[in-house]
């Protein structure tokens, strides 16, 4: 535990990502196999299912520190994670003799009987852990309790760390990853061998993402070098195909079986060793249209009923063809993957699974006005795809780029803010914004993203002087400050106080030269909502 406690520090106190880096590499080089494939686990977003209730979180630590709940309150609203302010308020051990023991024991002889333990037996672990831990350990500790390990490192970053101990190349090693692993002692020299049990029929390929295209496509050079196709907006998804076999893949690694049957029909008519990479679509029975709002009756339900199945059927448009015949054909060029792709779903004919819609043209201002359809297509805008490109690993700039339409704006009031997570837990950066129905103001989105670390500054302190309720965490603001709003959908919503949700909002920009009466009014937001 006192190696990963302080490769965490070290992680923790860097901006640096080759710093990052570094520090986990040696840390892999080090460390015990088991140990290291632990490290992997966390490091790389996974966690242990809830082993213990925040609320009794709480109360243990209310009796172990002696101090009065108010207290604890406060400290967790200004800190803004339970995990930190346990480990800030309990003292410095005399003895840290806890620390010696390895995380594996911690994870697995620990962690993971207290889910077995009545509530009163757990405490009593607990607290004696924290007296026998110094107040980093007791941090990470309770960041594996709780369930919440972030400290600024991406999955592509413990990749990275992983190829430079192992000496494997990262397309090779983000592969691997990919699926469901378990961390035991000999995972990570597994890794270096291909022919491992690790790896299992169930296992996906790494996504190839598109980056932002900033610059006119112009400067992409000749546009029949280029294939473009309408950006949808659903779940990506890879469904497989092997040994008689369906297995469905979220870009965030979630194995979705059973979530959609009617995909899992669909794959029955596909070949053996065939893997396909796509986009989950809904539409209403008989609508031409997908909609994401269809989609999101789907999302999170694990075993669909009948009439839910009827109301909201899903298809898979296919983008690409990543594995054929058994064999890994990402290396050969885009014509010729999509060449096999059309003649696979010509020979499967499945109303459930559509080919890609391409939509190119004589050149760049050609495809600029199709690009204009966007919303009445009910796209995000297009997909350009260099023709000779193979499918790479994660966002690889040069070779796919999303080039989306502007999305919808509008000018909202702030009217309530609380504090972030992780390194701005202790600055208010998640707010909500509010436009008028006659004369009042109603909350119609939140939002975080899209500001400065100078004007998140400003913002925090002038939100600290304008306070006028406090509820919790949050805190209710003098209605002064106006932002223009971005978001790219926008639907009715019974479950919403305006009437109104919004897809994806974030701070577009902070209005200074905008007074509170130049929002915009609830009516003109529903007007977007049939502008296209």
């Amino acid at each position: 535990m006192k190696a990963f406690t302080a490769l965490y520090v070290q992680l923790d106190q860097t901006n640096s990502t080759n710093e990052k880096v570094r520090a986990m590499a040696d840390y892999f080089a080090t460390a015990p196999g088991d140990d290291a494939a632990w490290a992997v686990w966390f490091l790389t977003g996974r966690r242990l299912k809830r082993l213990v209730k925040r609320a009794l979180l709480k109360q243990w630590v209310l009796e172990e520190s002696g101090y009065p709940e108010w207290v604890v309150d406060e400290c967790r609203q200004n800190v803004g994670d339970l995990a930190e302010t346990i480990a800030l308020l309990l003292p410095e051990p005399e003895v840290a003799t806890l620390e010696d023991v390895s995380l594996t024991d911690w994870v697995e002889k620990r962690l993971m009987s207290l889910t077995s333990q009545p509530a009163e037996a757990q405490g009593v672990l607990l607290k004696i852990w924290w007296r026998e831990l110094t107040g980093d350990a007791r941090f990470v500790l309770n960041k594996l309790i709780t369930g919440a390990l972030r400290v600024g490192v991406s999955q592509r970053l413990v990749i990275r760390a992983l190829s430079q101990h192992l000496d494997l190349d990262t397309a090779l090693v983000a592969h691997r990853l990919m699926g469901d692993w378990q961390p035991t002692e000999t995972f990570i020299s597994d890794l270096a061998d291909g022919d491992a049990a690790i790896y299992t029929v169930a296992q996906p390929y790494p996504f190839f993402l598109a980056s932002p295209l900033k610059d006119l496509p112009d400067s992409l050079g000749d546009a029949g070098d280029w294939q473009a196709e309408w950006k949808w907006d659903g779940i990506r998804a890879q469904i497989i195909r092997r040994e008689g076999q369906t297995f469905i893949w979220s870009r965030g690694e979630d194995r979705m079986d059973g979530r959609f049957p009617e995909l899992e029909a669909m794959a029955e008519g596909l070949p053996d060793g065939v893997v396909l990479d796509g986009e989950i679509l809904a539409a209403e029975k008989g609508a031409e249209r997908f909609d994401f709002s269809v989609l999101q009756r789907r999302i999170g339900k694990r075993k669909p009923g009948a009439k839910l199945l009827a109301s909201a059927p899903v298809t898979f448009m296919v983008y690409d063809l990543l594995e054929h015949e058994g064999a890994d054909i990402r290396a050969q060029p885009l014509t010729d993957r999509r060449d096999r792709l059309a003649a696979l779903v010509t020979d499967v004919d499945d109303a459930r699974l559509l080919l890609s819609r391409v939509a190119n043209a004589a050149d760049w201002a050609e495809l600029g006005e199709r690009r204009t359809e966007s919303r009445e297509r009910g796209v995000e805008g297009l997909i350009l795809k260099a023709r000779d490109s193979q499918y790479g690993t994660g966002r690889q700039r040069g070779a796919w780029w999303k080039w989306k339409i502007d999305p919808y704006t509008i000018d909202a009031v702030m009217i309530y803010a609380m504090p972030g997570s992780g390194r701005r837990s202790n600055q208010f950066t998640d707010y909500t914004f509010a436009v008028w129905d006659d004369d009042q103001l109603v909350p119609v989105c939140k939002a975080y993203s899209g500001l400065t670390n100078e004007e998140i500054t400003r913002v925090d302190s002038w939100i600290r002087k304008n306070t006028i309720e406090r509820f919790g965490p949050v805190r209710s603001v003098t209605p002064e400050l106006v932002f223009e709003i971005a978001f790219e959908g926008i639907q009715l919503s019974k479950r919403h106080k305006s009437g109104v949700a919004f897809r994806f909002p974030r701070i577009q920009r902070w209005r200074e030269d905008l007074a509170i009466q130049d929002a915009e009014s609830l009516a003109e937001v529903k007007g977007l909502i049939n502008s296209d």
